[in-house]
């Protein structure tokens, strides 16, 4: 069973929950997912199974969007609606004009510090670790790249958002910082993913979905109609050009071997098909129209 399925993650889930989940549902040891997911965010959680793990190294640096819920009045030790008040609630009256301001120095290519409950690692340590133990938590900003930040209305001490950002972003950390800048402790409320990468929640899945009885064979095999909720193939990763190999560029292919692509002759990186479904490899050109397999998802 080799694929991309993307999960609706719900509250209260960690990503390794779900994967856990996913595993025992699909009787495959090998799956994993494209960019944590905090246990109070909902939304896209794409999971990577089989010899399809081995496309993780090419969403690394994936862009991501978010819709959430930005609560004024108080800051918390994790920066959101689960951690401990570690301010004083006040009541602030902010206006729409006064949340924009302060969220317009948030866009852009910015430093931004990791929230002390993150998997943010110091000396070898995830910083949660330390946080939980009530050790000191030291660490330094990193760069991170906000491309949009819209704040969507303001009412009631909370303000509602929509953002895309590049890898590695916190939005916790933003609600946290705006709630610095303006004075009066701020959270994240609510966070929803809704795409990563090339994947949205027209693609996602609810975990019971994957579980139906109608999608499992009764042997943990893959019926047609769990075959339907994976990701087609030719849709992963759509800036890499397709090619599909004739039976003896495959078998080469398979092998490890480097192939002959002449129609491809200007492409740094591409995905080599057997058929309609089976990727089988994803390959990089060595010069000219000559390709290497980079990583072999199907061997022969």
């Amino acid at each position: 069973m080799n694929g991309v399925l993307i999960i609706d993650k719900s509250a209260g889930l960690t990503s390794h929950d779900v994967v856990h989940r996913a595993r025992r549902i699909l009787g495959q040891r090998s799956v994993g997912h494209l960019g944590t997911l905090d246990p109070m965010a909902t939304g896209v959680l794409p999971l990577v199974i089989g010899s399809f793990t081995r496309l993780a190294q090419f969403y690394l640096s994936s862009e991501k969007t978010y819709e959430g819920t930005i609560r004024f009045g108080f800051s918390t030790d994790t920066y959101d609606a689960e951690g401990k008040p570690t301010s004083e609630l006040v009541n602030p009256a902010l206006s729409r004009e006064e949340v924009e301001t302060a969220a317009a120095k948030f866009r852009g290519c910015i430093p931004q510090t990791p929230p002390p409950f993150s998997a943010k690692k110091i000396k070898g340590v995830p910083a949660y670790k330390l946080a939980r133990q009530q050790k000191e938590v030291r660490l330094e900003p990193v760069q991170v790249e906000v491309k949009e930040f819209e704040i969507l209305s303001v009412d009631a001490g909370r303000a509602q958002f929509r953002a895309r950002v590049g890898s590695g972003t916190y939005m916790r950390s933003i609600a946290h910082d705006m709630g610095q800048a303006l004075g009066c402790g701020a959270h994240l409320e609510s966070l929803r993913r809704t795409s990563v990468a090339e994947f949205t929640l027209a693609d996602a899945h609810t975990l019971e979905e994957i579980a139906a009885p109608s999608n499992l064979d009764g042997s943990f095999g893959i019926s047609e109609s769990l075959e339907s909720l994976f990701v087609h193939p030719r849709k992963l990763l759509p800036a890499f050009p397709s090619v599909t190999a004739d039976e003896l560029a495959t078998a080469h292919i398979r092998s490890g071997r480097p192939v002959n692509l002449p129609e491809l002759s200007r492409a740094r990186q591409i995905k080599v098909f057997s058929g309609q479904r089976d990727l089988i490899a994803i390959a990089t050109r060595i010069a000219g129209t000559l390709f290497h397999p980079k990583i072999v998802l199907c061997a022969g």
